[in-house]
């Protein structure tokens, strides 16, 4: 971040730090280990180093939240390290006047159309009875979550808002609208001009990347039907960009049946190159049956088909999860390509959360289309959770993964994290 704009931050913030009441977070430290390749028989192991550290300091209503990771290598220099990354720093005003909450500072981001991310600027909820009122503003965070501001804010921000509301009983309804900005770089390329000389042209795009509006209906009876629908629009390209329907009825006892529809574009950026080629939508349905028994185990199976302009495309899905593990088994038949994959995972706790040994094994034979060859891969892991106290653990994990493309590829990670939480007595 600027200066300018980080001395706001604290600025806003002094009180919290100056009067602070409760200091928590996590502090953890990790090894990554792997090998790579430069030719057939030549390799080298990195190891790369990470600390990462999530503080939040607390007084009443207000926290100053911060979230940071530090990476380097220790094997071998790298022309990138060492690099820090600011993933959180914001001010956070929680339930002010009874009504709002304010964030203001780096922080994160999620909704259905952008996905997960971040952004610098400001986010405010505002809350009365039975409806809520969300909007948000700011830039787009610089590479590597580097500690500035995006230079060029207006080609290069974020903007959007979400009304809810939930004065029908069991029912909420929500509305909302994102513009995401985003410039890509100007480049010069090699054109033909009317004689058909070769020239150089720059190539400039504009800023506009995702517009979307939103609508979502939602119905929940408890014990008995779940209903979710969202329908999104696309404004720039003026379509419908996505449909889905996510229903699920459990009046049975211990018998889960569950119902997905979407209908879906392709989401291209609208600045992007690929905008100007002719692709077409998917639809999808999915039915599942779901069956719980001796309370803690529960059985189910799924089958999907996927339809294109003009091909098709199944998928099944069976498996078993209980407390402790789960094993599932994937097939694809058709268009997207055929694959066979079974999975298995657990974790189980002993000794009064002291060790808890952990395993995932998989196998996957696939390929693109009925005449290709088949690819096999197999991964492998295995470690543990050592927990001697509560604020403090360790984690060691062997990674192993074996196909046509990465033979034997053996990876470890260790870790160790270390919570807090202190109330501070005031002078």
């Amino acid at each position: 971040m600027n200066k300018f704009i980080l001395f706001c931050i604290l600025l806003l913030g002094l009180p919290v730090l100056i009067f602070a009441q409760n200091i928590n977070g996590r502090l953890s430290s990790s090894i990554y280990t792997f090998e790579r390749f430069d030719t057939t028989d030549v390799s080298k192991t990195y190891v790369r180093a990470y600390e990462m550290l999530n503080l939040n300091i607390n007084k009443g209503q207000f926290s100053l939240r911060s979230y940071l990771n530090f990476e380097t290598d220790l094997s071998r220099k790298q022309d990138y390290d060492p690099r820090l990354r600011f993933y959180n720093l914001y001010l956070e005003g929680r339930n002010l006047f009874d009504i709002a909450t304010i964030k203001v500072g780096r922080q994160p981001i999620f909704n259905s159309i952008a996905g997960g991310g971040l952004f610098d600027g400001v986010d405010l909820d505002l809350r009365y009875s039975d409806f809520k009122l969300s909007g948000y503003y700011g830039g787009n965070t610089p590479a590597y979550q580097k500690f500035e501001v995006t230079k060029n804010w207006k080609d290069n921000y974020i903007l959007g808002g979400k009304f809810t509301a939930n004065f029908l009983k069991n029912t909420q309804i929500a509305l909302s609208y994102i513009n995401k900005n985003f410039k890509p770089m100007d480049y010069y390329a090699t054109r033909l001009d009317a004689n058909l000389n070769p020239i150089q042209v720059l190539i400039e795009s504009n800023s506009n990347q995702f517009e979307f509006a939103s609508a979502e209906v939602s119905y929940r009876q408890e014990n008995l039907f779940t209903l979710d629908t969202r329908y999104d629009y696309d404004l720039n390209f003026e379509k419908t960009s996505k449909f889905e329907v996510d229903g699920r009825y459990e009046q049975i006892e211990n018998l889960g049946i569950d119902l997905y529809y979407n209908y879906r574009e392709p989401r291209v950026r609208y600045n992007s190159i690929f905008s100007v080629f002719d692709f077409g939508n998917t639809q999808e349905i999915e039915g599942g049956l779901d069956y719980r028994f001796f309370s803690q185990y529960t059985v189910f199976g799924k089958f999907a088909n996927v339809t294109y302009k003009d091909e098709n495309s199944q998928r099944i899905t069976l498996g078993v999860n209980s407390s402790f593990a789960s094993l599932s088994y994937r097939k694809n038949l058709g268009y997207a390509g055929e694959m066979d994959a079974v999975s298995l995972y657990g974790a189980y706790t002993m000794m009064e959360g002291l060790l808890t040994p952990s395993l995932g094994l998989a196998y996957t034979s696939y390929k693109l289309s009925r005449d290709d060859p088949k690819n096999n891969l197999t991964s492998v892991l295995a470690g543990f959770n050592l927990r001697p106290w509560k604020a403090l653990s360790f984690d060691l994990q062997g990674q192993y993964l074996n196909n046509r493309i990465y033979k034997d590829d053996f990876r470890l990670f260790f870790k160790i994290n270390y919570w807090f939480n202190t109330n501070l007595k005031l002078i």
